[in-house]
């Protein structure tokens, strides 16, 4: 293909034109900066490099269409109504990014994080808006005025662009190839933030930054696009601050134990997908378990311990950091994943503790990798880390059977005392098992069993490397499933059974005593129950409570709509502002009978109790108040 004039000068018009509006978003994101700059610490320049990179990820994804349409061939789109089209869209789209960050010059100060889809929810709700349009307008005129500056200089750019770059025809769609060829794949590559496996997300600003530093990195433009169609948080009512507070407050105070020595490591092993369907030591019939089951006979464990989600992206925010999803979307995805929280990583880190997180899972799995970071993780080690795909299972990440093994390895490299979070992988769909082990696992009934038995085996070769470290007696373990798989058993897909899991501390110098508790624990307790083990002194805000703690015992889910409530001998679903049914969770029932009727005073206590952990939920992610303040 020869070169063409006409093609070059219409490359370097839409090169431009992009990188006008590149300029002026970094102008934006600096004038946010000195507005809020007492939101922010410990800046660097790396800090407005990224921000730059977010802005081009947000450009490819807004300006693909103009790029698309200013390229048609005119034989498809005449070249006179093609001119004016795209260049309406082009005008409006950067406008309206303009406008959008510079909104956040101010609003920042309210939320403390980028503005994303639901404000327009807000904003269109009830005669708010129409009250404080004339308010607005006279507080922040100097927005306004920075917008239409702005704009002046986006159309006069524009304007000496086209005049040097003028708008050439391109007569068929070979002379237009190129173009295509040259835009298209650049753009769509950048759009979606890199090669990785997931498109780039909110979440991701914690990769290139400090949790505190993200909306820095962040345009709203970005925020508002990735938030887009996801259900957003309602703002409750239910009752006065001070009521709320009386029925529940996240807001607790550790109390030490002084059980364990003073710099006890401590260890999460998350395993997927193990119900308690399958583990002897909680009664299955037949266990695939058997080395978990000698654990759970020398650990705390619990009876009635319940995973606060159904999806391993909802399992660790509330393991890790006490926080679960009580709405449509994982926390992880939401809109609400830049708020700013204070996990056990962050608290033991401030105590002189090293933090890792590691996941065979090729990296950006359930975007892990992100969360960790902005949990406060200081390292992160998955497939890449491993580096070395002999050992890769073909579809999520390195088999359990080299990567616990291996783990067990690294935290020997770590500086002591270390927190660290093992999520394995290997017993999740489609249970792969490697040649070699197929004769060695227990096969059962349904296909995850064997995949079971093997994660089992795999669990022991951790234990059998950490033995050999001299850590290993110096350490908490905590055990825990991340949620229960499908089962083929109605008994176990009922509500009072498809949320529960083992949860275990096994502390292997014997300073903990082993005992089964018959009583509720959830996922959302690890967290408080490991800093008054750990003898950490510490204010943090949490959904669960510790085990030593004297708050009745409780777990929380939530499923399409539903949530779910268990407490005593119980479980409530409740769904639109009341309960819908209660169970009781210790018969063995195939039609469990609904007793809403009969308890009508427990059930209103328990509904205000639900209540008020719904209502600060969603209040606290809306605002930004996830943390001690």
């Amino acid at each position: 293909m020869k070169f063409n004039p006409k093609i070059a000068s219409n490359s370097c018009r839409l090169i431009l034109q992009l990188g006008i509006v590149w300029i002026l978003l970094s102008i934006v994101r600096i004038l946010f900066y000195a507005s809020n700059k007492g939101s922010f610490v410990h800046v660097h320049f790396q800090d407005f490099l990224f921000g730059a990179w977010f802005d081009l990820i947000t450009i490819a994804l807004c300006f693909l269409p103009f790029v698309v349409l200013s390229l048609l061939p005119d034989s498809i789109f005449p070249p006179a109504i093609k001119k004016r089209v795209s260049q309406v869209y082009y005008h409006l789209t950067a406008i309206l990014l303009y406008a959008l960050n510079i909104l956040d010059i101010e609003y920042f100060k309210y939320t403390a994080k980028r503005s994303t889809i639901d404000l327009f929810t807000v904003l269109s709700a009830g005669s708010d808006f129409k009250q404080l349009i004339t308010t607005f307008i006279s507080d922040f005129w100097l927005l306004i005025l920075l917008l239409g500056i702005l704009s002046v200089i986006h159309f006069f750019s524009n304007r000496l662009i086209r005049l040097k770059f003028p708008f050439e025809a391109t007569n068929t769609l070979r002379k237009s190839a190129l173009n295509y060829l040259l835009f298209i794949p650049v753009l769509v590559v950048v759009g979606r933030g890199g090669f990785q496996l997931k498109p780039a997300g909110i979440i991701e600003a914690a990769h290139y930054t400090s949790t505190e530093n993200s909306a820095l990195i962040l345009n709203t433009g970005f925020t508002m696009i990735k938030s887009y169609g996801q259900e957003r948080l309602e703002t409750k009512d239910y009752f006065s601050e001070a009521e709320e507070l009386r029925l529940f407050n996240p807001i607790k105070t550790s109390q030490p134990q002084q059980l364990l020595p003073d710099g006890t490591n401590v260890v999460f092993i998350i395993l997927e997908s193990f119900g308690i369907e399958f583990i002897g030591g909680y009664g299955a019939k037949e266990s695939y378990t058997p080395f978990l089951d000698s654990l759970i006979d020398q650990s705390l464990t619990f009876q009635y311990a319940y995973a606060n989600g159904k999806k391993s992206i909802e399992a660790v925010p509330a393991i890790v950091a006490s926080i679960p999803t009580l709405m449509d979307n994982p926390y992880i995805s939401s809109p609400y994943a830049t708020n700013k929280i204070e996990s056990l990583a962050h608290i033991l880190k401030k105590k002189g503790y090293s933090t890792g997180f590691y996941h065979g899972a090729t990296n950006g799995s359930m975007r892990f990798d992100s969360f960790a970071a902005a949990a406060g993780f200081e390292k992160y080690a998955g497939r890449k880390e491993y580096n070395n795909d002999a050992h890769f299972d073909q579809t999520w990440g390195i088999l359990d059977e080299h990567f616990n093994p291996w783990t067990a390895k690294q935290l020997s490299k770590e500086q002591k005392p270390f927190f660290a979070t093992l999520f394995t992988l290997s017993s999740h769909h489609p249970y792969f098992i490697p040649d070699h082990m197929k004769d060695k696992v227990k096969i059962g009934p349904q296909k995850i069993c064997a995949s079971i038995n093997y994660g089992d085996i795999a669990l022991r070769k951790f234990f059998e490397e950490a033995r050999k470290h001299k850590w290993f007696k110096n350490t908490l373990f905590v055990i825990c499933a991340d949620h229960t798989p499908s089962s083929s058993t109605a008994h176990f897909n009922q509500r009072s059974m498809m949320y529960r899991i083992p949860i275990l501390f096994y502390h292997p110098g014997g300073k903990l005593e082993a005992k089964k508790e018959d009583r509720i624990f959830q996922q959302m307790d690890i967290m408080p129950t490991v800093l008054d083990l750990l003898n950490i002194e510490a204010q943090y805000y949490a959904f669960g409570s510790s085990y030593y703690s004297d708050e009745i015992p409780e777990a929380i889910a939530y499923l399409e709509g539903t949530h779910y409530y268990f407490r005593e001998n119980y479980q409530m679903s409740f769904n639109k502002d009341k309960a819908k049914n209660l169970y009781e969770i210790r018969k063995n029932e195939k039609t469990p009978t609904d007793s809403l009727t009969f308890h009508k005073q427990k059930v209103y206590l328990y509904e205000n109790r639900l209540k008020a952990i719904i209502q600060r939920y969603n209040n606290d992610l809306l605002n930004n108040r996830t943390k001690v303040q």
